[in-house]
C-alpha cells in the first residue's frame, strides 16, 4: 500500500485505509438519516450557485489539507531517519534546545535588565547598611554563644569539684566495685576511696 494514499488523520475513521477503501465507507449510513439526504438550509442572502461554489472550494481545501498532512508525515519520517543516521538522539536534541534556550534567556532584555537591577541594588547604600547590620548581628551572636559555652564549661567544672558530685562519684565507684568484684588476676579490687578491700568478693 502506498503511504501517500493513506489517511494519516489520527481521528479519522478511515485511519490507515487507502483512498480506494475509504471511498467504500461513503455507503455507511449516517446517524439521523432516514433514507433521504439531509441538506443544510442555506443562510440568508446566499444563492444555490454560491453555496455550491463554496462547497466545491471547501472540498478542494480539505483535500489540500490531507495532502499536506501526508507530505508533512513523510517529511517527519525522513527527518527522523536522517537524525538516526547522524546519531542524534532525542536526549541530545533536548540538551541542545535547553542550552540554546538558556543562551536566549541570558541575552534577553528582561534578563539583562534584571541583572542590571541586581547590580544596582548591591551597590545601593541601603543594601550596604543591611549587610553591615547583619554582619554585626552575626558577630554579636557568635560572641554571645561563646560566652554561654564558657559559662557552662565553668559551671560544670565547679559542679565536678563540689562535695555532692564527689559523694556521687564515690558511690558509683563503690557500686562498680561490688558489681565487678576482683580484677582479672585474682587480686581484690579496692574502692577508689576505700583503703580496706571488701570482705565479700563473690561476683553476685
Amino acid at each position: 500500500m502506498d503511504p501517500a494514499s493513506q489517511d494519516i488523520n489520527l481521528n479519522s475513521p478511515n485511519k490507515g485505509l487507502g483512498v480506494e477503501q475509504s471511498d467504500s465507507l461513503s455507503d455507511v449510513p449516517v446517524e439521523g438519516a432516514v433514507g433521504t439526504t439531509v441538506v443544510n438550509p442555506l443562510p440568508p442572502g446566499l444563492t444555490e450557485e454560491e453555496a455550491e461554489e463554496l462547497r466545491t472550494e471547501l472540498t478542494k481545501v480539505e483535500e489540500e489539507i490531507n495532502t499536506l498532512r501526508q507530505v508533512l508525515s513523510a517529511k517527519e519520517r525522513h527527518a527522523a531517519e536522517l537524525k538516526r543516521k547522524l546519531g542524534l538522539s532525542p536526549l541530545n536534541e533536548l540538551k541542545q534546545n535547553l542550552s540554546k534556550g538558556w543562551q536566549d534567556v541570558q541575552t534577553s532584555n528582561a534578563y539583562l535588565s534584571a541583572s542590571a537591577t541586581l547590580d544596582d541594588i548591591t551597590r545601593s547604600e541601603a543594601y550596604k547598611k543591611t549587610q553591615e547590620t547583619l554582619s554585626q548581628a552575626g558577630q554579636k551572636t557568635s560572641a554571645a554563644l561563646s560566652t554561654v559555652g564558657t559559662a557552662i564549661t565553668r559551671k560544670l567544672g565547679d559542679m565536678r569539684n563540689s562535695a555532692t558530685f564527689k559523694s556521687f562519684e564515690d558511690r558509683v565507684g563503690n557500686l562498680k566495685y561490688k558489681v565487678v568484684g576482683t580484677k582479672g588476676n585474682g587480686e581484690a579490687a579496692g574502692s577508689p576511696t576505700d583503703s580496706n578491700p571488701a570482705q565479700d568478693n563473690a561476683p553476685f
